[in-house]
């Protein structure tokens, strides 16, 4: 495990490279009632594990589990198809393409919005990405290609493609030019962070939170200081594999970091999305990245503990794991109350 502290922290990173890229969003209301309106919709559960707490030497760990989000199995079923859903609500929707690049969950959220609201769906993939996942996306309907050893390069052929077919591309990503999708996808994750502040009573002391190229986290980490202000410590966690939040922030300013592929393939992103880097630099006071084989230890702990994830969707979990031994660095303690998302259920 590294550690970086944030320098930024409160501030921010005032650059030329991030200056037409907005904070995240932290309007909540949008997305919380379109989700009313999805017959899938409900409310993930929260709860504590003593286990996990007397394991960490804290006092609670938190865990909101989006393994069964709207039968996607993942928190990413709040991006996409809510993009897709406020077309819908425009007429914009029915009969469109929507292409995009995943690893995974979020060509599921496209490939389920599009088909929800008439629309087409095609997801280019690495070759990495295992082949349970394409199939899963084949069987929402979408046409699923094959391109390149990375996420990255599979984010290039889709805007590509997207560009010469004349279709929408729709990215869980950002970059220069292109903000206004990936906003409205990051709002979307508001809605979990909303029942988060419903359903705690107190407030936690710690959020760790796993990051890809940065939304879930750039969300998060906004909707907790817009409602928690200072009082929790933000914790991003990446993959060692794929620093590119903490590579960002030790540069002070937006950098590739390359990397040998990740078993945490769905936060195996080697560039940051610049929104969510410009809201985590202001808000995350810590960035660590794991190794691969903490990543297995902390998803072999929560299926020990009846919690089936992958690497990627216990990355929260296998952070706290492994920075039991040197707690001090994050101010934890026996009091702590530390909350993590368990963001994805296990490969099918």
């Amino acid at each position: 495990m590294k550690i970086l502290p944030n320098p930024f922290r409160g501030a921010g990173l005032d650059i030329p490279q991030l200056s037409d890229a907005p904070f995240p969003s932290t309007a909540a209301d949008r997305p919380k009632s379109l989700l009313q309106r999805c017959p899938e919709a409900k409310e993930t559960p929260l709860f504590q594990s003593q286990e996990l707490a007397d394991a960490c030497g804290v006092g609670a760990v938190i865990i909101k589990d989006e393994r069964d989000r709207m039968g996607l199995g993942s928190f990413k079923a709040l991006g996409a198809a809510y993009v897709i859903a406020r077309d819908a609500e425009n007429g914009e929707a029915s009969g469109k393409t929507y292409v995009t690049a995943s690893a995974g969950n979020h060509g599921l959220s496209v490939a389920a919005g599009a088909a929800a609201f008439g629309a087409n769906a095609i997801v280019f993939v690495s070759v990495h990405v295992p082949a349970a996942f394409a199939e899963r996306l084949r069987t929402r309907d979408a046409d699923v290609v094959l391109a390149g050893d990375t996420y990255e390069a599979s984010m290039v052929a889709a805007a590509e493609y997207a560009e010469k077919q004349g279709a929408d591309l729709l990215s869980d990503s950002s970059w220069p030019g292109y903000f206004e999708r990936p906003f409205v996808l990051m709002e979307g994750y508001l809605a979990l962070m909303a029942e988060v502040f419903e359903q705690l009573q107190e407030a936690p002391t710690h959020i760790l939170l796993q990051a890809g190229v940065g939304g879930l986290a750039g969300a998060a980490a906004a909707a907790a200081r817009a409602h928690w202000v200072d009082d929790p410590i933000i914790v991003v966690v990446e993959p060692e594999a794929a620093p590119a939040i903490m590579a960002s922030i030790a540069a002070g300013k937006p950098v590739f970091a390359p990397g040998p592929v990740s078993a945490m393939g769905r936060l195996d992103c080697k560039e940051p999305s610049l929104i969510a880097l410009k809201g985590l630099a202001r808000d995350c006071d810590y960035c660590v990245t794991i190794t691969e084989g903490e990543g297995d230890a902390g998803a072999a702990k929560c299926l020990w503990l009846g919690m089936p994830t992958t690497p990627s969707g216990a990355a929260g979990i296998s952070a706290l794991l492994a920075v039991a031994g040197e707690r001090n660095a994050f101010g934890l303690d026996a009091g702590s109350r530390v909350l993590t998302i368990l963001s994805e259920g296990p490969e099918a």
